[in-house]
């Protein structure tokens, strides 16, 4: 049987341990997701447009 530690005298190493294991039975995601705002500049978007040359015709 192991002995008591308190959860602050607990190593770094152990701590993360001790976390992964309760995060795992959480039901639902604890990170907080929200939708894209469509008014935000998008970099992704904006180099896909540019290097799109399907469209248009080169002379």
């Amino acid at each position: 049987m192991e002995k008591f530690v308190p959860y602050q005298k607990l190593s770094k190493k152990k701590r993360r341990e001790l976390n992964a294991k309760r995060r795992e039975i959480w039901p639902i995601s604890p990170i907080t997701r929200k939708p894209e705002n469509p008014k935000a500049y998008n970099r992704k978007k904006a180099q896909r447009r540019e290097n799109d040359d399907s469209r248009s015709v080169r002379f």
